[in-house]
């Protein structure tokens, strides 16, 4: 079941009213300007997330705020899906991003040998609780070990994935390994509900986010070490703006450096920085391939109506949570405000 025309009408409007709501470059500067984490609550308190912060305890951490803010944002989410039938497959999936913050932090743990009480503060299940799906992650979290916690996931989606994960990381001790391959079963099942909803005006803001995946992906392997069928692996499909071809020129090429020059011919060629270093360079394109991202999804409040917008908002929403987690970071830390203000994704 797809979602009728009446739904997404209240979806874009419901979307546009959020836009209004969310905070401006000033706004984010007088956050990050606190002077401690107490101070940061009562401003966060003038702004839409006020019930968010509001039963906060004290001692205030940077890692309760962001864990209020995530479970704030799952609720939106989750309202947002029920006002719309629950009948958007694309929607539904992008939910599995909570599912997946949870278990990376999980892996990483059990590969640090860290114990249930040392992970489990950080691990917030209110997304996984909305939908009944508290198991998955739970079993995952108490295993004794990292074999146990691979075998609890063995019939989800995630369980041939987060296998060969474990396997990589064996062979080439990177934690971002946990990463890329929890994020490929989100991008993987993306793209299927893609196909499966018929809705064409998401083909261009979902592409964007493929090829964000498979490009990085791809860079990333290179700089790993990984040989051509090991990153082969990590492609979740390809798009009008990164083919097949393109992607293949990539992998095959000698370097990081020689795979981010394949794009200069590409939609994505202003985004490849002018630098050796690889680890300088992967950590810029990956900077402004989400600063594109962001511009690309206010665009689609170019139109009303358009069920992209609900997509848009969630996303701008994700951003927006995520500035303030790493503001109250900043705050907790004494970073100064302009070097928290340059990480920010936010409008130029």
């Amino acid at each position: 079941m797809g979602i009728g025309a009446p739904q997404k009408i209240f979806g874009s409007v419901k979307s546009f009213s959020a836009r209004g709501r969310l905070l401006s470059r000033g706004e984010l500067q007088t956050l990050a300007e606190s002077r401690n984490l107490d101070e940061l609550v009562t401003r966060i308190k003038s702004t839409v997330y006020i019930n968010a912060v509001s039963k906060l305890t004290k001692p205030i951490t940077a890692e309760k705020i962001e864990s209020a803010l995530r479970s704030h944002l799952a609720d939106i989410h989750y309202s947002l899906a029920k006002s719309l039938g629950g009948g958007s497959k694309v929607l539904n999936v992008y939910y599995l991003k909570f599912l997946i913050w949870n278990l990376k932090l999980i892996f990483k743990g059990k590969v640090l040998g860290r114990s249930y009480e040392q992970v489990e503060p950080y691990v917030n299940l209110h997304a996984e609780e909305l939908i009944g799906r508290r198991d998955i992650v739970v079993k995952a979290l108490v295993a004794k070990d990292m074999e146990e916690a691979v075998s609890s996931l063995a019939t989800s989606e995630f369980g041939e994935e987060i296998a060969k994960a474990v396997s990589l990381y064996n062979e080439k001790k990177n934690l971002q390994v946990f990463d890329t391959y929890l994020d490929k079963v989100f991008y993987k099942q993306l793209d299927s509900a893609l196909k499966a909803s018929g809705e064409h005006d998401l083909v261009h803001l979902i592409g964007i986010d493929i090829d964000f995946y498979n490009l990085l992906s791809i860079l990333r392997g290179k700089f790993w070490g990984l040989d051509e069928q090991q990153i082969q692996d990590l492609i979740v499909t390809h798009t009008q703006s990164a083919p097949k071809d393109l992607l293949g020129r990539m992998i095959s090429a000698e370097s990081v450096k020689d795979a981010m020059s394949e794009l200069s011919s590409t939609a994505y060629k202003d985004l490849v920085p002018q630098i050796d270093n690889a680890i300088d360079a992967l950590s810029e394109f990956e900077r402004a391939f989400e600063l594109a991202i962001y511009k690309a999804i206010n665009r689609t409040f170019t139109r009303m109506f358009s069920f992209t917008t609900v997509i848009g908002i969630l996303k701008l929403t994700t951003y927006e949570i995520r500035n303030i987690s790493a503001i109250a970071f900043a705050v907790e830390q004494q970073i100064p405000v302009q070097t928290v203000m340059s990480k920010l994704v936010i409008a130029e």
